[in-house]
């Protein structure tokens, strides 16, 4: 009998303005008693959801289980900048694509698949322009070693056939309403999603058709002979396969341990402005990883900022308020630096979202144990790569054989990280030397 007991549970940390603006359309439900299903899914984010579609797909008549600790969207799928972006993304590296032509390819194949995923669950469940946007994305630069390596992004692209557009210092005022930029890059094959509420909408859609339950932390996971249970506060579930899409808690569960290296970044979203400068929507990414990302976002004639910066390296998957707060000054001083003429604008929402990488980009991926799938550790792109996961995850528990699985599984494991103190000391180096590196694009 195979056991995870005393599953540690998620912290989150603030409040996330994505999902204080989402409207909830459909109350939660909490487990309670004994329930029996055909599938159980542990985590109700991206790689939950994601393979609870999938399922629905290839196994329309089965019963399908879907257990979160927290209310949909107030874990990490609804503390993210929202961006499904489709080109290299790696954000261990100091440029976004470190890999060969064919790996880029892959990697490319690969995002659009999830992306077309995402955006055929947008049309089922007409979600609006404001929640699913594929409006693309741009790189943006703020000092001339950003213009260097945006024009270097651009160049790895267009030697493999990908199209992007060379954007002025005049032509990123216009769009953002400031003078910060000397220039950017877009990229058209981004969609640009409201996080919080493309979950709940998911959720929503996947009402009738799935039994999700909240609030309900798995408290421990067992073999059953032919099933696994999980239990929670006043339920359990037996499934003969389960599919854990939990990200790095997956080392909770007994699995991957001492591979996964958590990390957390921090955003703030600003009160609602009426009269805010630049274009209604547009999205930035920083030339350099370790740089700041922003958003803007504009309902019905009300505009919010979003800036995310900083990344701290949390191996127990927590991270003080205090530690938020801090962050959140340092935010306030990029974002006047940015902004001068918003300066009196309050920064209403701050908080912390937890990412989860390895040191070779590789994901958290397979069957751990008989009937046990694992579909987590995003590398740092939770949108997609849990999207993709949760997809790929659902095809191999249903034996599904398809090419995009079978690429999917010859990625090797996450790498093994050295002894804790070692691991502590060169990634807290590697986050400071990287964000020092950043200067003005932070």
């Amino acid at each position: 009998m195979s056991s995870a007991g005393k599953v540690r549970q998620p912290v989150e940390t603030g409040v996330s303005g994505w999902a204080a603006i989402a409207p909830r359309q459909f109350r939660a439900q909490v487990l309670a008693g004994r329930q029996l299903a055909d599938w159980l899914i542990v985590g109700a984010g991206f790689g939950g959801l994601s393979a609870a579609r999938r399922l629905r797909q290839l196994r329309p008549h089965d019963r399908i289980v879907v257990l979160d600790a927290l209310e949909v969207a107030e874990g990490a799928s609804g503390r993210n900048s929202g961006f499904m972006i489709d080109v290299p993304h790696n954000l261990a590296s100091g440029n976004y694509s470190v890999g060969g032509a064919a790996s880029s390819q892959l990697e490319i194949r690969q995002n659009r698949l999830a992306i077309a995923f995402a955006a055929q669950a947008a049309e089922e469940y007409r979600m609006p322009a404001a929640t699913f946007d594929p409006a693309g994305k741009i790189n943006v630069a703020a000092t001339e070693r950003g213009m260097a390596l945006n024009q270097g992004f651009a160049e790895s692209l267009r030697q493999i056939g990908e199209a992007s557009e060379a954007l002025d210092a005049a032509q990123m005022r216009d769009i953002t309403g400031t003078d910060y930029y000397l220039g950017g890059v877009h990229m058209p094959g981004a969609a640009m999603i409201q996080p919080a509420d493309y979950i709940r909408r998911l959720a929503q859609g996947l009402a009738g058709r799935i039994d999700l339950f909240e609030r309900s932390p798995v408290r421990a996971l067992r073999r059953l002979g032919a099933v696994w249970e999980a239990v929670s506060d006043h339920g359990s579930v037996q499934a003969p396969k389960v599919i854990l899409a939990v990200n790095g808690h997956i080392e909770s569960f007994g699995h991957f341990r001492h591979r996964l290296i958590h990390v957390y970044t921090y955003a703030s979203m600003t009160a609602a402005i009426a009269q805010a400068p630049g274009a209604d929507r547009w999205a930035l990414l920083p030339a350099d990883p370790m740089g700041a990302t922003l958003r803007k976002i504009t309902l019905d004639g009300q505009s919010r900022l979003v800036i995310r910066t900083h990344f701290t390296y949390n191996p127990d998957i927590r991270v003080s308020a205090a530690q938020v707060a801090r962050i959140a000054a340092r935010q306030r001083q990029s974002f006047d630096a940015r902004f001068p003429a918003l300066k009196g604008i309050p920064l209403e929402y701050s908080w912390a979202g937890a990412l989860c990488l390895s040191t070779n980009h590789a994901p958290a991926f397979g069957e751990v144990e008989p009937g046990l799938y694992s579909a987590c550790c995003e590398n740092g792109l939770g949108t997609v790569k849990s999207t993709l996961a949760g997809m790929m995850a659902a095809e191999l528990a249903t034996g599904t054989d398809s090419e995009p699985l079978r690429q999917f599984r010859r990625q090797p494991p996450p790498g093994r990280l050295p002894p804790g103190p070692v691991a502590w000391l060169g990634v807290n180096a590697v986050i400071r030397w990287h964000q020092l590196r950043a200067g003005r694009e932070g």
